[in-house]
């Protein structure tokens, strides 16, 4: 379908506009082999006003392309606008079963076809925007269970590991008096990080999944019994550290969330988990190191490497924080080296979606939230210009309160997942990288004050900031090496 696609495109035109992402990574290597580059932009509804403004100006057809799931879903404005002007426009997304993405389309007035060269015929000859969605592959599962075939299968554990997640937040004393009482292996999702702090009798493995230590994520392996309790288990949070003939037990209003799950329990944690019953006959063993390995200052290409850095913010930074961080590779590093001192200190607004760009919003309601507690943003690059427009919100609202705010931006001038994921498949690799932009000077214009960290000395300036308990917004754009690559794509 991508090389078909493809085809149908470069036989109509030779200009498109997109942003690389899984959905459409592969489509835009297929333009590539076909002569066809993409005119790259920041945000996906650019890609569509753009396309669409090209064909207001020439009368040629208007080709446009995003990713999956938020990739489309940032797009539908200007395709309601493309409709409403009749305007003959091709949008070429990815599909996933998410949400339901045909009937996003259709409610935007635009047409939906499934093969390419009928999508271009019906574009050009009624004078329509028409959505060609690449494919993608679901899977079924299972019914749900009973709390006492649960409670068997748990009671037959050699080695139990239980995940919390933030939907067991209301219950976590409880949760706790279970883990403790049963010996079990315990770890989180990643905003529950910190659930099992202080809790004594069972062993900590941090967080589940691609944040994991290797040390941890191969104990979690050993466990024959998984039990999540209030998590989906997304993709980042199982990550493979299940072993392939663990039984994975989910605890869950909407269980099971994926296919991974082998005895789904619907509910909620707080109603199922007294009816949870037995005796556990798990054995406890060794502590295994759950801190994560660092790295040179500088990595080869004489940039910092990431986990050097975080490494260091995470003693510069006060411990009362809240962090909250946007999407993308980056996002690996805070959530494995940035402490929290509790459940919900750990923000990931967005990352359900697998979006970027909401990390500048999503700091506006922290700030709100956090009180006296400093707030901690951690944005990318291609995030952080996304949502540009509210970094000014996020100023402003900090001046209001008198409150506090970091904001550190990964900033490696590129789209960091794509570059590690694509690149070696022959994916074109322009539409992955990004002017590097001076983000101290962008965001100075709206009354921050910052530094560019280019060594770890250069953190020094905001080391005093912080000493001085001034309220206000530091900026630290940090020049990040793309040299290192997060576990959770690396699978390392």
């Amino acid at each position: 379908m991508h090389r078909e696609a493809a085809q149908v495109v470069a036989a109509a035109t030779d200009t498109v506009f997109g942003l690389m992402g899984n959905g459409n990574a592969l489509f835009i290597r297929e333009l590539a082999e076909q002569g066809v580059s993409v005119i790259s932009v920041r945000h996906e509804a650019a890609a569509v006003a753009a396309a669409d403004a090209f064909q207001r100006t020439t009368r040629r057809l208007a080709v446009a392309t995003t990713t999956y799931g938020p990739g489309f879903t940032n797009a539908l404005t200007p395709l309601i606008d493309a409709a409403i002007s009749r305007s003959p426009l091709l949008l070429v997304a990815g599909s996933t079963e998410t949400v339901d993405h045909a009937a996003l389309a259709r409610a935007c007035g635009a047409r939906v076809e499934t093969d390419p060269s009928v999508a271009v015929r019906v574009a050009l000859e009624e004078s329509v925007p028409v959505v060609l969605f690449l494919p993608w592959e679901g899977a079924d599962t299972p019914d749900s269970d009973s709390p006492g075939e649960v409670s068997s299968l748990l009671s037959g554990a050699q080695q139990l590991l239980i995940v919390a997640g933030r939907g067991a937040v209301e219950a976590r004393e409880e949760v706790i008096a279970l883990a403790e009482s049963w010996g079990a292996d315990v770890a989180t999702t990643a905003p529950a990080k910190g659930f099992f702090d202080g809790a004594s009798g069972v062993r900590d493995l941090g967080i589940c999944g691609g944040f994991a230590a290797p040390e941890a994520r191969a104990a979690m392996r050993e466990a024959d019994v998984v039990l999540v309790l209030g998590a989906s288990l997304n993709r980042f949070t199982e990550g493979g550290s299940f072993g392939p003939d663990a039984h994975v037990i989910q605890i869950d209003p909407h269980s099971p969330t994926t296919p991974r799950i082998d005895t789904p329990l619907r509910g909620t944690v707080e109603e199922m988990l007294p009816e949870l019953t037995g005796e556990g006959g798990v054995v406890k063993r060794a502590p295994v190191r759950t801190t994560h390995a660092e790295g040179a200052e500088l990595a080869p290409d004489g940039r910092l490497d990431p986990r050097t850095l975080f490494t260091r913010l995470n003693e510069l930074l006060p411990r009362e924080r809240v962090v909250v961080t946007d999407g993308g590779h980056f996002i690996a590093w805070p959530c494995m080296y940035l402490d929290v001192p509790a459940p919900d200190h750990l923000v990931l607004v967005g990352t359900g979606f697998e979006t970027i760009g909401l990390g500048l919003g999503a700091a506006v309601g922290v700030v709100e939230a956090a009180g006296e507690r400093l707030t901690v943003l951690v944005t990318g690059d291609g995030g952080g210009l996304m949502a540009l427009a509210d970094a000014e919100s996020v100023i402003r609202r900090v001046h209001d309160t008198g409150g506090r705010c970091v904001i550190v931006v990964v900033n490696d001038a590129a789209y960091g997942a794509e570059i590690h994921q694509y690149a070696s498949q022959g994916v074109p690799e322009e539409p992955m990288l990004i002017p590097e932009v001076d983000f101290t000077e962008v965001f100075g214009a709206f009354g921050a004050r910052g530094t560019v960290v280019h060594t770890l000395g250069d953190l020094a300036a905001a080391g005093e900031w912080l000493a001085e308990g001034v309220p206000g917004v530091w900026v630290l754009d940090c020049r990040v090496s793309r040299l290192v690559v997060a576990p959770f794509l690396s699978g390392v």
